[in-house]
């Protein structure tokens, strides 16, 4: 059985509504980053000295010692970048990504985040890298990060982003059952919720895109003008989306020793001031948005067909191609993902194993199906699906006329085509079914061929429709 665990659907095209408080357009989410005094450092009993996101662009760990320069750099965050930050954010909701360390070695920036009521979330034990630590020792940090911050702060944190994440992060931060929601992912403008063994844990994505890290990156920010003209441009897009009935989430990441100095603290005060100019917009804490969404769209459990064992499988979808549980087989081997468990993406697999038949085996598929208002469906012997279709359409209350015309059409149909007369009766009405079958009929068989099997997909999906999203 091969799997792919990853989602590239998402909310699809349409996209639930948030239903932002006051019928906002659009939530604005302004988190704070502090990792100073958390990072890399010898002195922190970390193998080199930090080497991301400073001034020193392309700078390389030094294994063994301190580099004063770095260190100063991060210091200046703490010491200077964080009180212009705050005196410009304190009457804001704002969300700090506070490293349990750091936090720990700055009491006076804690309590004065804690004045303004801003919420604190966890940004991990300490700002250094996981993509390499083993499994059990990236859990037991985020639990000493959990302990560490509820001493520090006085309660635990209800958000983890952890930013320099493994493969495990948001699963293992799933596991605990502490957070209302994870923002280790980027993958949307809106929350949406993962599973996780029995945890349904909701993700508030993050950006790296709204983020002043793109002052200490390659290709990155290189004036305030830029950073403020990308924030402006995200916000008057979206905002823009949320009139058109699409409202979004719209994340902004700030760091104290980025930011926090003078020229580009004067580009996210003008962004700021542009924001608060429009109607309809709620700033809001991650917390407070994680606590919305879960209120207004709670995670509903379903059988996803991606995650079904191949009896369960076979048994839901082998009926969807008319007595023909071959196709539902072979589909079960092909790399399903969430991708699949809609009802177009179940289709396009089953759709693939029915085009990939042999020509005899597609016949069968169509010479499984029953003719239509024909002596099955009198008999009462057609499956569910089509007697349910056959009566959508009217096709169970024809009268002596009718009835004798389908029956006639339907004999000269199958006497030319070697199959019956195939058509998604969930698109037509009775008229037009009629009119169909007189203009088809006349079609030579390749062309009829090719024909009937497109609307035995068409029926497909209908019927996938009637049990998935």
């Amino acid at each position: 059985m091969h799997r792919y665990p990853r989602d590239l659907s998402g909310h699809g095209a349409t996209p639930p509504d948030p239903q932002w408080p006051g019928g906002a357009r659009i939530a604005v989410q302004i988190v704070l980053n502090y990792e100073e005094g958390g990072e890399n450092n010898v002195l922190h009993g970390d193998a080199a000295s930090e080497a991301f996101l400073s001034e020193i662009v392309g700078a390389a760990p030094w294994a063994g010692i301190r580099h004063a320069n770095m260190e100063s750099i991060y210091e200046y965050g703490a010491r200077a970048g964080f009180w212009r930050l705050h005196r410009m954010l304190k009457d804001l909701p704002v969300t700090v990504y506070g490293v349990a360390t750091a936090l720990a070695r700055s009491p006076e920036q804690v309590a004065a985040m804690q004045d303004a009521g801003w919420e604190m979330a966890s940004h991990g034990l300490k700002w250094i890298e996981h993509k390499d630590m083993p499994e059990d020792v990236e859990r037991a940090a985020i639990a000493e990060a959990i302990r560490l911050h509820t001493e520090v702060t006085g309660a635990a944190p209800r958000g983890w982003y952890c930013g320099r994440s493994s493969v495990n992060t948001i699963r293992l931060a799933a596991e605990t059952g502490q957070f209302a929601y994870v923002a280790d992912a980027y993958a949307d403008d809106l929350p949406y919720w993962q599973e996780y063994g029995d945890r349904d844990q909701l993700i508030v994505p993050y950006t790296l895109d709204c983020n002043d890290m793109r002052f200490a990156t390659p290709q990155g920010f290189n004036s305030p003008e830029q950073f403020y003209d990308y924030l402006r441009a995200t916000f008057d897009t979206l905002y823009a989306e949320g009139a058109d009935g699409r409202p979004a989430m719209m994340s902004i990441g700030l760091h104290c020793r980025l930011v926090g100095r003078p020229g580009r603290a004067e580009a996210l005060r003008r962004f700021i001031e542009h924001a608060q100019g429009h109607d309809g917009v709620w700033f809001a804490t991650r917390e407070q948005i994680a606590d919305h969404w879960a209120r207004v769209h709670p995670h509903v459990r379903r059988d996803c067909p991606s995650r079904m064992d191949h009896d369960t499988f076979v048994s839901r979808y082998g009926s969807i191609f008319e007595h023909s549980p071959w196709i539902a087989e072979r589909a079960f081997d092909l790399e399903l993902g969430p991708a699949h468990d809609t009802a177009q993406g179940l289709h396009n697999a089953l759709a693939r194993m029915f085009r990939s038949g042999t020509e005899e085996e597609r016949l069968g598929v169509l010479t499984a199906h029953p003719d239509l208002a024909g002596k099955l469906a009198n008999a009462g012997r057609l499956t569910a699906e089509s007697t349910s279709e056959q009566a959508g359409a009217g096709l169970d209350m024809l009268t002596d006329e009718e009835r004798q015309t389908f029956t006639r059409l339907n004999d000269e149909y199958v006497e030319k085509h070697g199959f019956p007369f195939i058509i998604a009766v969930r698109d037509h009405d009775k008229a037009s079914i009629l009119q169909a079958f007189h203009t088809r009929i006349d079609n030579d068989r390749e062309t009829e061929f090719a024909e009937a099997c497109r609307q035995v997909e068409r029926i497909a999906l209908h019927r996938l429709k009637d049990q998935l999203p």
